[in-house]
């Protein structure tokens, strides 16, 4: 059985964006392709309305082209449960307002019980000064946390 793996909108959005000039981001482009196309198969992958939504906003062709990369990728649902544990993350962390759709990624991801939630997301998500307080309000609320992670930390040897 393969690792259940939620798809955060900045992998969408790394994988159908142009390529940048910014070198750090260009980078990261870069191993996010590396990761979908040599990595992606060993996990069973996810996205949730949210991520449907985010991905099909902004600009109509980039939009296109991020709901073309999910495409096919099963989709999860906000639950009563996901957006009670979402409403806790938000106000246990504390997370801004702008920030609010990330706390309900982790709350999806979480009460499917995904193995890990991929992310570019550093300011909210993959941080290790949040990664306890996330940790604690999942299990608070009886869920097991998903592994908050980049794809360069999914990139096997």
């Amino acid at each position: 059985m393969k690792p259940k793996l939620y798809l955060e909108t900045t992998i969408v959005s790394y994988l159908a964006a142009r390529p940048s000039r910014d070198l750090i981001v260009a980078a990261n482009q870069q191993i996010t392709q590396d990761w979908w196309q040599m990595r992606r198969a060993s996990f069973d992958l996810f996205v949730s309305e949210a991520i449907v939504k985010e991905a099909g906003s902004g600009d109509e062709s980039a939009a296109r082209q991020r709901l073309e990369e999910i495409e096919g990728i099963p989709l999860l649902t906000l639950t009563v449960d996901a957006a009670a544990l979402a409403e806790k993350l938000v106000k246990g962390l504390p997370l801004p307002e702008r920030a609010v759709t990330d706390a309900v990624h982790v709350a999806i991801a979480a009460s499917n019980g995904m193995d890990y939630l991929l992310t570019w997301n550093c300011k909210h998500l993959a941080n290790a000064v949040l990664r306890s307080k996330i940790e604690d309000a999942c299990r608070e609320q009886g869920y097991e946390p998903p592994v908050i992670c980049t794809p360069q930390e999914l990139m096997e040897v």
